[in-house]
Parts: structure tokens; C-alpha cells; sequence
């Protein structure tokens, strides 16, 4: 890889990126017909040793409220109306619910068949022989069903930077986190979340909200993660990716996924659009940066994905 010259940053070709995601895939880590992916390296032992740190008892959600009123960066609002109904000297209330999760409003996990490439999804299976339109027969969000329950490690780049917030003409890269894990004295293993915390919340005080800025061509732009972070995603073996700020865009090299391709390259969990500013709070209070990260998705089979509600016990 070359360095530009005065420059710390190496700079990425487009070679450089497609061997992350296809030199240093898990296809058939585990098997050619595995729907699970790298939530296999979420052991008995690793669950266990996740649950070895609730000292505190402290519970943090890392969810964005449910989408409903139409703003910026939320084009598609999630419907929520209640009815109720007397019974008696009492009643009962209900309510419906509807959502289009896919997106940058609502927290949500990506299911193995959510995104793919040139090469395939997950395993290289074929998208179109694959999706339909009542859900995948492959990679489906139902093989979770058992809920994710492992170590979670938070990254806090505003805190590393001393910034309130990652921008477009800085996105974070593979070395910056593992500078921000020694920084914060921990190590990151196999199995575990990354919780990335970028400042999401502070840019959309002070910027135009975070994923509605187009460039001229009419492509999304916006600051977060630079492709060389599928490296250090897969250096160490993670298995879940909690983010408020998604990938770096538009990146440099006319690739369809960059850190969101380890999804269909390594088999990641992929949670997007977290609300990281309390557990980042929290983690500076007790000045720890480790504990138990739970999340269970809706059972939906053939669904490419679920609104998710993580929690970070600690």
C-alpha cells in the first residue's frame, strides 16, 4: 500500500478493499451450508465470560426511538396508532405497529441476506435464486432466533480524538480503533461486539443531520467508518458491529459495500444505527469500557433483518 507523502494514512486502492472482503472471507469457515456466521464464535464460554462482567447491574439501551414523525434522514416514518376498547368497568389497549427499518432512523440488526455484491451474499449464494418476495430462503434473521448474548467492548473515538465527533474529511480507520482499544486498556476477541461510538448525536446538533447530504452526483455523504476497518473486524475475529455512524460515503473506489461487506464476507452481525452517547457516558463514569451485550431479534423467517433494542449490561 502506498502512503501519500506527509501523510500518517496509507492510501487505499481499490485492490486493497476487494482483498479484505474476498482474500480474507469465512465462506466455509463453518461449514458450506452455515446461516450463522461469525455469531458462531459467541461460545457457551464466551456467554458465560460475558456475563462474568455485570458488576454494576446497570442496564443501557443502545436504541434510537422508534421512527414515527417524519425529519430529515427518516423519509419513511414507522407507523404507531393505539385502540381501545371498554371491557366491563375496565378496557384493553393495543396497538399496531409497522416499519421499514432499513435505513439511517431506526436501530436495527442486518440479517446474512440483507446485502451482497458481484460475488454473491453470504456463502456466494445467488440473490435472485435466494430472495423472494415473502422473505430469503437463505441467511434469514430466524437462525439468531437465540438471541446474541456476548462481550461487548465500546470504542469511543470522540472521547480518543478529544473532537465531538467524526467528520467527512476524517473517517475512522482500521488502525484508529485498535489505537483507540490500547488507548482505553482493552483488547478486543473473538466473539465479541464492537460498539463504535463516532458522535452521531452531537453532529446532528450541529450539521446538517447525519446521511441527508448528497454530492453532486446524487450519492449519500456522510462520515464514519473507512473501509480499512473490515480489517481489524476480521483480524480479531469479531462477530457483532454496533455503529451510529454507518460507512464512509461516497468511498473512493465505485464498490457497492465497504464495512458493511462484512456482512456478506465474514458473516457479522451488523447493528445499525445504535444511540451510543449514554453508554459512552456511562463507560466514562466507571471509567470501563467491557460488558455484557444482549440482543434478540424478531423471529421473522426469511426476514433480512429485525428492529433491535441492544442493551449493554454492566
Amino acid at each position: 500500500m502506498k502512503r501519500e507523502e506527509g501523510d500518517d494514512q496509507r492510501v487505499w486502492e481499490r485492490d486493497d478493499v476487494l482483498d479484505l472482503l474476498y482474500g480474507r472471507s469465512n465462506w466455509h469457515r463453518w461449514g458450506e451450508d452455515d446461516q450463522v456466521g461469525a455469531v458462531n464464535l459467541i461460545t457457551d464460554r464466551k456467554r458465560a465470560e460475558a456475563a462474568a462482567l455485570v458488576r454494576a447491574g446497570r442496564t443501557v439501551s443502545l436504541s434510537r426511538p422508534f421512527p414515527t414523525l417524519p425529519r430529515p434522514g427518516n423519509p419513511r416514518p414507522a407507523s404507531h396508532y393505539t385502540t381501545w376498547t371498554p371491557r366491563g368497568t375496565g378496557g384493553i389497549a393495543g396497538d399496531y405497529y409497522g416499519i421499514e427499518y432499513h435505513g439511517t432512523a431506526a436501530t436495527h440488526i442486518d440479517a446474512l441476506c440483507h446485502v451482497w455484491d458481484e460475488r454473491g451474499m453470504w456463502q456466494g449464494r445467488d440473490p435472485e435464486a435466494e430472495l423472494t418476495s415473502r422473505g430469503s430462503r437463505w441467511g434469514s434473521i430466524d437462525h439468531w432466533r437465540d438471541g446474541i448474548v456476548t462481550r461487548g467492548v465500546l470504542l469511543d473515538v470522540p472521547a480518543f480524538r478529544g473532537e465531538p465527533y467524526v467528520t467527512h474529511e476524517r473517517p475512522v480507520h482500521g488502525d484508529e480503533l485498535a489505537a483507540v482499544a490500547r488507548a482505553q486498556g482493552v483488547g478486543v476477541t473473538a466473539g465479541d461486539a464492537v460498539v463504535v461510538y463516532s458522535g452521531r448525536d452531537r453532529w446532528d446538533r450541529e450539521n446538517p443531520v447525519w446521511g441527508t447530504e448528497r454530492t453532486d452526483r446524487g450519492e449519500p455523504r456522510r462520515p464514519g467508518l473507512h473501509a480499512s476497518c473490515l480489517g481489524f473486524l476480521r483480524e480479531h475475529d469479531c462477530a457483532v458491529l454496533a455503529w451510529d455512524m454507518l460507512d464512509h460515503a461516497p468511498n473512493d473506489w465505485g464498490i457497492p459495500w465497504t464495512v458493511h461487506g462484512a456482512i456478506f464476507a465474514y458473516g457479522l452481525a451488523v447493528v445499525d444505527n445504535c444511540e451510543l452517547a449514554p453508554l459512552a457516558a456511562v463507560c466514562a463514569a466507571q471509567e470501563r469500557h467491557t460488558f455484557m451485550f444482549v440482543l434478540a431479534p424478531l423471529v421473522v423467517e426469511g426476514g433480512t433483518g429485525s428492529p433491535a433494542n441492544p442493551l449493554a449490561v454492566l
